[in-house]
């Protein structure tokens, strides 16, 4: 027997469970308003804390404050977010940082945008409250990201490294997690992008940390890490671009230390300095197996996108559309 379907979207957000997820490292100050905030936005959503090896009484406050608090041993956000995806089971899936800068009144808005419109994620747009909320290093570093991944893949968010955000279930359980620490930001938008899910942005509030407690995040190590990521993003799922740059990278290192070889040898016969065109050499195969590893593995990245699609596309967006 088909369930019914509901009369708007107001009804349809009411019948799913919603999940709001919390990874946090040492947020004892600011974690029993992150929880409070959002059971009082989201009242009949389940809040879950992952502590992730906090030094101070994180797990405690949290749990006090009416949260469902877990452990992850390992440690990074990414390795965080991993697990949450794997064990917690719900329709909707809310995902904020535990200090308390995310604006919780606007969760609401984004589950409703994302009901209405059937999308499949919603991120948060960080507009600041506060002059020192959002760090002017961390705002341009952003801003370098996203035009990067909008660059390479064609569309992007306009926060791409926005820790704030609203899923369905079948973006979160069809994400592979694979990055250990704040990275994890950019491997969602690209897993958005890649697949071509329904994605949209909503603007929020974002203020400053509370009195006493101190950011995890560094400007300089975490923008080298992302960009890192963004790196293998690209080699992993655009591999005939990256293979094809760096072919041409070998072929003009060829060319530069070929050229005057070639000319000595059109004008005399004689090859002067063996080893150099023998480097020259070696730099040009190299060019030719870089862009052959490129074509090869663009095949089957694009094969590989198309089973994650297919695995993505087989689990219902809504728990309305399940035997529909």
């Amino acid at each position: 027997m088909l369930e019914a379907k509901p009369s708007s979207e107001a009804d349809l957000a009411g019948t799913q469970r919603i999940a709001v997820l919390v990874p946090c490292y040492n947020e004892e100050i600011s974690i029993a308003k992150v929880v409070g905030d959002f059971r009082a936005a989201l009242p009949t959503a389940t809040v879950y804390v992952y502590d992730n090896n906090s030094s101070d009484r994180t797990a405690e406050v949290a749990a006090a404050a009416g949260a469902v608090v877990r452990r992850e041993p390992r440690q990074g956000k990414g390795r965080v977010v991993r697990r949450m995806f794997t064990d917690v089971d719900a329709d909707l899936y809310v995902l904020v940082d535990g200090d308390a800068t995310y604006d919780a009144p606007s969760a609401p808005k984004m589950i409703a945008k994302l009901v209405a419109e059937r999308l499949d994620m919603v991120c948060a747009v960080r507009v600041d409250r506060e002059d020192a909320a959002y760090r002017p290093g961390h705002r341009a570093g952003n801003r370098l990201f996203t035009g990067f991944v909008a660059h390479v893949f064609g569309q992007s968010f306009t926060d791409m490294l926005s820790g704030y955000r609203v899923f369905t279930r079948r973006f979160v359980k069809s994400f592979p997690v694979l990055s250990g620490g704040f990275e994890i930001e950019t491997e969602l938008t690209v897993h958005a992008l890649e697949l071509r899910m329904p994605i949209a942005d909503v603007p929020t509030r974002y203020g400053s940390r509370e009195a006493g407690s101190s950011s995890k995040l560094h400007t300089v190590r975490d923008g080298l890490r992302i960009g890192r990521t963004i790196v293998h993003v690209i080699k992993e799922e655009r591999p005939l671009q990256f293979f094809t740059l760096t072919a041409l990278l070998f072929s003009l290192a060829s060319l530069v230390s070929g050229y005057p070889i070639l000319i000595t040898y059109f004008e005399t016969g004689l090859v002067p300095r063996l080893p150099t065109a023998i480097l020259a050499m070696g730099l040009m195969i190299i060019a030719v197996l870089s862009f052959t590893a490129g074509v090869v593995l663009d095949s089957i990245s694009n094969a590989r996108r198309e089973l994650r699609r297919l695995r993505y596309l087989d689990i219902p967006l809504f728990r309305s559309d399940r035997g529909s």
